[in-house]
């Protein structure tokens, strides 16, 4: 109602010229701007965009799926040993030679927990002297397990020197230890060598 006649027209204009431009026919010999898309190419884009989701319900159920998937793929390499899928923790040469360094020796420390609950059952009988057996077991023990945990760390810090002296070897002789603590049929990734066998 208030505004001038020239910029009415000129809002006129520009609502009738995208129109007008769109109706014009492209001439067939002019070129398009951009190469012609390989079949391969424009057939991978079409499947891209069909399978793109269309709501978030959508897009939470695939990324639910891609998550499983990616856990049994996981959980599927932990029991064969395949470096591909592995957590980003077991992976690498410096980790697996520290799974075999281990895994190829008798440790005191993974026969922790059956002496632990033969030594609780000692301590719970009633009989003074038994308890005193069972004390000195548990001494015993951890003794044990803290001096082979001490020789088999520096052993094997020394082979990892020098086998991988280039690579980070920070944090492996931690990780085997930790792995030395569980029994052999309870260690993940499964264990890929036999006992006495040399990684």
């Amino acid at each position: 109602m208030f505004r001038s006649r020239a910029n009415a027209e000129k809002a006129k204009d520009a609502a009738q010229s995208p129109v007008s431009q769109a109706k014009q026919p492209r001439d067939p010999q002019a070129p398009k701007g951009r190469p012609t898309p390989k079949r391969s190419a424009a057939q991978s884009q079409r499947r891209s965009v069909a399978n793109t989701p269309t709501n978030r319900k959508e897009a939470a159920k695939r990324q639910r799926e891609e998550r499983r998937s990616a856990m049994e793929r996981q959980r599927q390499a932990l029991a064969s040993g395949d470096e591909r899928y592995l957590p980003v923790r077991d992976k690498g040469p410096v980790r697996r030679f520290a799974r075999d360094y281990i895994d190829s020796r008798w440790c005191v420390a993974e026969f922790f927990l059956p002496m632990a609950v033969i030594i609780l059952v000692l301590t719970i009988i009633r009989n003074q002297q038994v308890q005193y057996i069972g004390m000195l077991l548990w001494l015993a023990v951890i003794v044990m397990i803290v001096l082979d945990s001490l020789v088999t760390g520096l052993r094997l810090r020394k082979r990892l020197a020098e086998k991988f002296p280039d690579q980070n070897r920070r944090g492996a002789v931690a990780y085997a230890l930790m792995r030395s603590l569980q029994m052999r049929r309870l260690r993940l990734p499964k264990p890929q060598v036999k006992r006495g066998e040399r990684p």
